[in-house]
């Protein structure tokens, strides 16, 4: 830690101790397998105190990596783990509705279904704290608008879905901004807290730490835990629209002084996935999706 919140930080972690005294666990923990809830985790437990239920919500596109960094992060701190699967066949038919509606954040029902699915769970079960990885040393850069719309706003997915498929949704998970933002936090008192916020963060000692104590395994870019997004961030929004989200990710680490301007320049200079790689990922996507593959 070091960031000069440390006492913020100590006064939360006493309330969530406090009020989860005598139960299993004391909070939720949204876990994707990607380095800042799998490094969020390992705080949580083993310098914060907390017992966290490790929360996952598998949409049908996890790598074997993030399965793995689960698994030993998990197994390795002790600790329960919850996965809820989306409904397949609802998540593939909405996809596909956003890939026929041309817009550019076709990624948009794999982020909705994994917040929406987590305060779902939170509400039905009263659970007050849920802790998250989100965090500004590693995000303080946010993404342009035109290169990733809004996920919460759940009247453009159902308007996407509803004019590009003839299917209904009966299971896919929705929510609002009303209803997490407002309902929840001030009518249930159900918290979402960002602990990385409150301490020194950095992406690279934590990667090395849990690569050395936990075996854990590197991601070649951030969200590439999911199949989907290394489809969605490597190939789609630059190769379609010339948006790298790179560009943010690095000016992000600029600024929190974990690489420099230069670093972040070699990166830029290669493209996020090899040709071979966009083959690869290409065919994957199209053979999940049950759509013909045509690269050209």
């Amino acid at each position: 830690m070091g960031c000069g919140r440390e006492a913020e930080l100590q006064k939360i972690v006493s309330k969530i101790k406090r009020e989860g005294k005598g139960k299993d666990f004391d909070c939720i923990l949204g876990m994707s397998g990607g380095i800042d809830s799998s490094y969020l985790l390992y705080l949580a437990t083993k310098r914060l105190g907390l017992k966290p239920l490790v929360f996952h919500v598998d949409a049908g596109w996890n790598s074997q990596e993030a399965v793995n960094n689960i698994e030993c992060l998990v197994d390795g701190l002790n600790l329960d783990l919850f996965t809820e699967v989306i409904d397949w066949e609802e998540m593939k038919d909405l996809q596909l509705s956003f890939f026929k509606s041309g817009v550019p954040h076709i990624d948009t029902p794999q982020d909705h279904a994994f917040f929406a699915t987590m305060y779902k769970f939170a509400n039905k079960h009263g659970i007050k704290h849920i802790l998250t990885g989100g965090n500004y040393s590693t995000e303080c850069i946010r993404n342009p608008i035109e290169w990733m719309y809004f996920q919460s706003d759940n009247r453009q997915i159902k308007d996407i879905h509803k004019t590009f498929s003839t299917k209904k949704l009966h299971r896919f998970p929705l929510t609002n901004i009303l209803w997490h933002k407002v309902f929840l936090p001030y009518f249930k008192g159900v918290k979402v807290y960002r602990p990385l916020d409150y301490m020194t963060y950095n992406k690279e000692e934590a990667t090395k730490y849990l690569v050395n104590n936990y075996g854990y395994q590197r991601y070649p870019q951030k969200h590439f835990e999911s199949r989907f997004t290394k489809f969605f961030e490597g190939y789609w929004l630059p190769g379609r629209f010339n948006y790298d989200m790179r560009r943010n990710q690095l000016s992000s680490l600029i600024l929190s002084n974990q690489i420099t301007r230069d670093e972040a320049n070699i990166v830029l200079n290669s493209p996020p996935l090899s040709l071979e790689e966009i083959k690869q990922e290409f065919s994957f996507v199209a053979s999940k999706l049950e759509i013909e593959e045509n690269v050209s």
